[in-house]
């Protein structure tokens, strides 16, 4: 079955997808899912991906439910796996020995080893299957599925910004155009990535530290990246054009925190996928711009590339999110 979702359907898949959450990014190489398992109305069983990328989140959601999960209705964000591994069972053949009754899947598995072959294994054991295009499970899936279907990382790029778009005085003094509320939300989307990125400029004169100081999750410190053609020092690794990210082999997720010229290159090279604009409440007039050029030839072609997609306030400071258009 195709579709066809109820409103029960809806917010029991975006459960799921905020489950999910919790398995981003540590759930590399595998994708971060999230297995919500109901059963009259309640949560019998929960689970996500887990560091490393197993037990699976429908594993995980199986053994919290035990013999409830008999009858129930699985919500996954992803088609379960169809194929055996030397890490773990394969999850359809875990969810039909379970005997749950019906599985609603918020997003097909582009993994040639399942594609597909997931949800043929559900249906021949006669479970009903649901087969949604649910925006929050393909949203909380984007590194994977944009691995899977470009072979590289989605691409969040971040800019703090004076209100006249200057990341600096002229002198380049930086430190800090955000406040502490804005700085600790960074610090929270460095923690959903897997790699993180400055420009060799950037690396020479601030020693970037680029882990995560938020207490509790220090340990999901994103590897660091430097855009340079010179050797990357100790504890990094190199990248020497936004054009080709494939030596970023396993990464999911980069986070992109250069300076105006690494932020250009990125645009330039057309591998941003979603813009975060922290911008503070200053003018400071004169000041070194937040993107260097990028050759736009003309303005129509700036327009129709992106999408607003949220807004809040960090203390004093705003944050806009922009979303890439397709």
């Amino acid at each position: 079955m195709q579709g066809n979702l109820t409103d029960s359907d809806r917010r029991w898949l975006n459960a799921a997808a905020l489950l999910a959450e919790r398995g981003r990014p540590l759930s590399r190489p595998n994708p971060a899912v999230g297995c919500v398992l109901v059963k009259d109305g309640r949560v019998v069983g929960r689970g996500w991906t887990q560091p490393g990328g197993r037990p699976h989140a429908e594993a995980m959601a199986l053994a919290a439910a035990g013999a409830a999960a008999r009858g129930a209705s699985a919500y996954v964000t992803l088609e379960p796996c169809a194929h055996q591994s030397e890490r773990g069972p394969c999850c359809a053949r875990l969810l039909r020995e379970a005997g749950v009754a019906r599985v609603v899947v918020g997003c097909g598995d582009p993994d040639p080893r399942t594609a597909g072959d997931g949800v043929a294994m559900l249906r021949e054991a006669g479970i009903a299957v649901v087969e949604a295009e649910c925006a929050a499970s393909r949203a909380s899936l984007a590194g994977y599925l944009m691995r899977a279907e470009s072979g590289r990382p989605f691409v969040t790029l971040k800019l703090a910004l004076s209100i006249d778009g200057c990341i600096a005085t002229a002198s380049g003094e930086s430190q800090w155009i955000t406040g502490a509320e804005a700085r600790a939300h960074t610090h929270l989307e460095r923690a959903r990535h897997d790699a993180i990125l400055v420009g060799g400029g950037t690396l020479r004169t601030d020693r970037p530290r680029l882990d995560v100081r938020l207490p509790g999750l220090g340990t999901r410190s994103p590897e660091r990246w430097v855009l340079s053609r010179s050797p990357a020092p100790d504890g990094w690794h190199r990248l020497s054009d936004p054009a080709d990210l494939s030596p970023l082999a396993s990464a999911q997720y980069l986070f992109v925190e250069g300076g105006a010229q690494t932020a250009a290159a990125f645009l330039a090279a057309d591998h941003v996928d979603r813009l975060l604009v922290y911008c503070a409440p200053i003018v400071i007039g004169g000041g070194r711009p937040g993107i260097a050029d990028i050759g736009l030839g003309a303005l129509a072609g700036a327009h129709g590339r992106w999408k607003f997609a949220d807004r809040r306030m960090l203390g004093a400071d705003t944050l806009e999110v922009y979303a890439r258009t397709r």
